[in-house]
């Protein structure tokens, strides 16, 4: 990912050209990932899942705004792959661009911090940063094709509905990711590498399984997703979520499982109240974890510190008290 390649020594100009292109090709490569489980509906082509609204925000956060151009240009990559280049096709980008630099700006707001260490960065990360800021590129998009006159007018709500909710798990789901992979570090071999692989094996094992069922087994995936947050908090939370909604995301693209008879409106309400509701899950039950951990920590550290200084008044005390004897 961009934000992390540090350029040192490189003149400013070629080192924002580079920067520019790095942020447009991770855009671009997430934008043709996600287009692989495209669905149509009512004749537009959308994402249960958009990748590149999650990747456009994390780099904002971590790079700053620099990173417009090249969250434009990668726009502009991807909507050229699927269509010439039209007035539509600016003002979609316009949307995809103005969308997450509005997450950045409200996120800023608030004091966001990267680390998603208390539960109001995950409530502003969803209400904020996904559900409010997405509006823009959904509205925008969806507005964009309706006056040309591809959409008709009694489609428009529900195509704008799956646009928004595509986007904004994009934000849900990916952004935590790309952030906790900026600060991830290879942590120390203990015993809990074991129960870190038996999770994995579990979930490989069991998610295909239930998604892939015609009786409606999907919740299973949710103790699944609980266990991962009690024990590894985000890093166990997000990986597992992410990978149970491209899971769930490809069965529905497939028509099997419990998507079989469903229609095309169906499948996708269905499947995006699916990835809302585990994308949901896993943030804010790893914030809540999060904090109640660090709250414990600096319970446990200020009573330490009070009992080392209660033990140097007692040493202190006991040094002039055989002073006051002799007196």
């Amino acid at each position: 990912m961009a934000a992390v390649v540090r350029i040192h020594g490189w003149p400013r100009p070629v080192a924002l050209l580079v920067e520019t292109l790095l942020v447009a090709g991770c855009y671009y490569g997430a934008g043709r990932l996600g287009l692989l489980l495209r669905l149509v509906v009512e004749g537009a082509v959308v994402t249960p899942l958009w990748p590149p609204t999650g990747v456009a925000v994390a780099c904002l956060l971590l790079r700053g705004p620099r990173c417009l151009p090249g969250i434009a240009l990668g726009s502009l990559l991807v909507v050229m792959s699927l269509t010439t280049l039209r007035p539509t096709a600016v003002g979609i980008v316009a949307g995809n661009t103005a969308a997450p630099a509005c997450a950045y700006v409200l996120l800023r707001a608030v004091g966001f911090r990267l680390d998603l260490s208390r539960l109001r960065d995950g409530l502003a990360l969803v209400f904020l940063g996904a559900l409010t800021a997405m509006v823009i590129s959904s509205a925008v998009g969806v507005g964009v094709i309706h006056s040309t006159d591809r959409l008709d007018t009694a489609h428009f709500w529900t195509v704008w509905l799956a646009w928004w909710a595509g986007d904004a798990m994009g934000v849900v789901i990916v952004t935590p990711m790309l952030l906790l992979l900026y600060r991830a570090r290879w942590p120390p071999p203990t015993r809990r590498w074991r129960e870190a692989v038996g999770l994995a094996l579990v979930l490989c094992v069991l998610i295909p399984l239930v998604t892939r069922s015609s009786i409606g087994l999907m919740f299973l995936v949710f103790p699944l997703l609980i266990w991962a947050a009690l024990r590894f908090e985000l890093a166990g939370s997000m990986p597992c979520a992410l990978l149970a909604s491209v899971l769930v995301t490809v069965t529905a693209s497939d028509g099997a499982g419990a998507f079989g008879r469903l229609s095309p409106d169906q499948v996708m309400l269905k499947l995006q109240a699916f990835n809302g509701a585990i994308g949901l899950t896993a943030l804010l039950l790893s914030a809540v974890i999060t904090e109640q951990h660090n709250t414990r920590r600096s319970v446990e550290r200020a009573c330490q510190e009070l009992v080392e200084a209660l033990e140097h008044l007692s040493a202190g005390s006991g040094r002039r008290q055989p002073g006051q004897d002799g007196d």
